[in-house]
């Protein structure tokens, strides 16, 4: 069998939420043994049941008889011999025959809507009521239309995924120092992480707050989906040459010429004429030919792939994302997904079999039979010691050349985890850093996006350059990219390349298709990522699918990174070998799709209704009538109907936009940003939502100037 990066770790999974169980997949896939209890009792909606085979596959069961003296034996043995306990304290039931203390000694991650030390924190508020309380419904739709639910537990699984490279940063911090710790992951940190896109005004002070674009581009004309004549294509023409050869394609050399169309901010002012332009030339076209002929010129396309039983598009199936997989107990197969984590000595497992309820008992008795390793994290003192605790990461040493959002927001991650980050910028700098709103020319977007990093300047197209490089990458343990599959390679840079010059390097390429798929050249966009993993065919509005406002695929992107790259760091320091981890960000997002696959419908049991000012989302099934307190409050303002709501015990939230969002008490509260000055100007910082409570990640600096620290790195580094 091969090698998981994490063998040998036990983990108990008793948390009742979508993120306690996905939670525990993914380690699983990097070779925890994962314990699954079954019969445990929930408080609240949203639990992790009714997707029973997402969150089953690849554990093992135990289904829990809790009149059973022996069965209440076994999980406390069980909770003693565990290296980790993934709960979810606002929706676990009472578990009373745990014995007291059952906790010390191990990591316990809990996953809670808005923190388990707040005072909200034993609220159990779903899915539905953290998108709505976030912004993440009043971003996605088309403007002056209604708001769009995202069918999906997208806030779940990102918080699934920051809190299992959590867990692997606690396990760290055990294996060196002896400290184990507890983590807290609240949704609604991670949420209001995810609205990075759309903070940068309001940190800046600027009122208004952002608002719907649909399926366009804030700054870019063309960009949106459109109706083929055999389904829906995407289709983004992001500069002045790209529209000319577009118009060249169409046969409309005249809207080249246009003056209302010639340029992209003439475009941007008049999206929706050039939409119906180029709508109407696709809808003479079939999806194939559309992305065919696109292709050819080099303009950014994809088609919109269905989910029939699983997302329908060939690279999936390429990749091996798609699997089918037996039922033990229904007999019958399904669709589930494969990892997303392909790491070439450490890939993500995902067996064949999905387990029957309590069919891993026997292994289970076999485990507790079995000593616990002295080195396992269970097994040291959970007694900190008394000089403060170092950072995880600290002597982790990070290369990063990335741009735009999926590698810096995972090296600003692993930057506050400790770690120094090392940014390579070409020497005009990363595309990213003068979006506005600036400060001397300095985006906030960028600057809190790249926090705690170095700034090194590079042109790796000049021999200078190239060895300056190689010079960094023999002292680096983490070398991270997401440039389009082969760029560095051309360079001298391939995976064997840099193993060869440092076999000890954890080298992490992170794209939009992967490097080992059908279209590694392909541009891949958000937008288009979101489009050909699935996840815009579940989000529609009116029937036409859309994309979710915030950056769905570029964020699970970065946090997959993170995770990945946290548990090659474990398989090299064990072993001392480093490794290729090749992530494609169409493989992520259509691993949160999972929730729709065989017909299933996560978030059926929710609607959003209108009110005096503005929407609310509730609990209660689209197809059925209308709630009486509903009925009876459609004329009240949100507060006051959400009220009514649920003193009639239905649960709901007001659909808030950014800037109320913002706005309220709880950002602040949580400390989810904070304000730094540096070199005489004040900057807002984001902090990581990974809630380690004895080594917990700090941000502190904002991204200095361009090439402020090459001087300090290149020719002596």
């Amino acid at each position: 069998m091969e090698t998981g990066a994490l063998d040998g770790i036990v983990v108990l999974e008793l948390g009742a939420r979508v993120a306690a169980g996905a939670c525990g997949s993914l380690l699983a896939q990097l070779g925890a043994t994962v314990v699954l209890v079954e019969g445990l009792p929930v408080v609240g909606p949203g639990a992790k049941w009714d997707a029973r085979a997402q969150i089953a596959l690849g554990k093992l069961s135990l289904r829990l008889d809790a009149s059973d003296p022996a069965d209440r034996a076994r999980l406390a043995a069980l909770a003693a011999r565990a290296d980790v306990v993934l709960i979810s304290s606002d929706m676990d039931g009472p578990c009373a025959f745990l014995p007291e203390g059952w906790t010390e000694g191990r990591i316990v991650c809990d996953f809670t809507a808005f923190g388990a030390a707040t005072p909200r924190g034993t609220v159990p508020v779903a899915e539905a009521q953290i998108q709505a309380l976030t912004g993440i419904i009043d971003t996605t739709g088309d403007p002056g239309g209604a708001p769009v639910p995202v069918d999906l537990p997208v806030v779940e699984a990102m918080t699934a995924a920051y809190g299992a490279a959590g867990v692997v940063a606690a396990l760290r911090v055990a294996r060196r120092t002896g400290l184990v710790q507890t983590i807290d992951m609240a949704l609604y940190d991670c949420a209001f992480a995810a609205m990075a896109t759309f903070l940068p005004r309001l940190l800046a002070g600027e009122d208004g707050s952002p608002e719907r674009i649909g399926n366009r581009h804030a700054m870019i004309s063309p960009w949106n989906v459109f109706r083929a004549a055999d389904g829906w294509v995407l289709i983004c023409a992001g500069t002045d040459q790209q529209w000319q050869r577009l118009c060249t394609l169409m046969a409309r050399p005249d809207l080249a010429d246009d003056p209302r169309t010639a340029h992209i901010a003439d475009r941007v002012r008049h999206a929706a004429e050039v939409d119906a332009q180029v709508g109407a030339w696709a809808a003479t076209q079939s999806v194939a030919a559309c992305i065919a002929r696109l292709s050819e010129i080099a303009i950014a396309c994809g088609p919109v792939a269905e989910i029939s039983g699983h997302p329908v598009e060939p690279n999936l199936d390429a990749r091996g994302l798609v699997r089918r997989v037996r039922d033990a107990a229904g007999g019958h197969a399904l669709f589930l997904p494969g990892s997303p984590l392909q790491m070439d000595a450490t890939p993500g497992r995902v067996p064949e079999d999905l387990p029957a309820p309590d069919s891993g008992r026997a292994d289970i008795d076999r485990l507790l039979a079995t000593a616990h390793p002295a080195a396992a994290a269970g097994a040291r003192p959970a007694t900190p010691p008394e000089a403060p605790p170092e950072a995880p990461l600290a002597g982790v040493r990070v290369v990063e050349i990335g741009h735009y959002t999926t590698a810096p927001l995972a090296t600003k991650h692993l930057a506050a985890l400790g770690a120094e980050v090392i940014k390579i910028e070409p020497p005009e700098g990363e595309a990213t850093r003068a979006w506005p709103p600036t400060q001397d020319g300095q985006g906030y977007f960028f600057t809190y996006m790249n926090s705690d990093k170095k700034s090194v300047t590079l042109d790796l197209g000049t021999p200078a350059g190239a060895a300056s490089l190689r010079a960094l990458l023999a002292t680096a343990d983490i070398l991270v990219e997401n440039l389009k599959p082969g760029a560095l390679a051309k360079r001298g840079f391939s995976p064997e390349a840099v193993h060869a010059l440092n076999p000890r390097l954890v080298y992490c390429s992170v794209s939009g298709f992967g490097a080992r798929g059908l279209y590694p050249g392909r541009p891949a966009f958000d937008t288009v990522i979101q489009a050909m993993s699935g996840l815009m065919d579940v989000v529609r509005a009116d029937g036409v699918p859309m994309k979710t406002g915030i950056s769905t695929s570029d964020l699970l992107g970065a946090q997959i990174s993170l995770l990945a790259m946290l548990a090659a760091l474990e398989h090299r320091d064990a072993t001392g070998q480093g490794q290729w981890i090749d992530l494609s960000m169409q493989d992520i997002t259509a691993w949160l799709t999972q929730w729709a696959w065989n017909g299933a419908r996560f978030g059926a049991d929710w609607r959003l209704e209108a009110c005096a000012d503005g929407y609310v989302m509730l609990r209660a099934p689209r197809a059925d009538p209308a709630p009486a307190a509903l009925a009876e409050g459609r004329d009240l303002p949100r507060a006051q109907l959400v009220a009514a709501l649920e003193a009639a015990g239905i649960p709901a939230a007001p659909v808030l936009g950014v800037a109320e969002m913002f706005a309220q008490p709880l950002p602040a509260a949580r400390g989810l940003y904070v304000r730094v000055a540096a070199e005489g100007r004040d900057w807002p910082l984001l902090k990581t939502p990974i809630g380690l409570a004895a080594t917990p990640p700090r941000v502190r600096h904002p991204m200095p100037a361009l090439g402020r620290d090459t001087a300090v790195y290149v020719g002596g580094a």
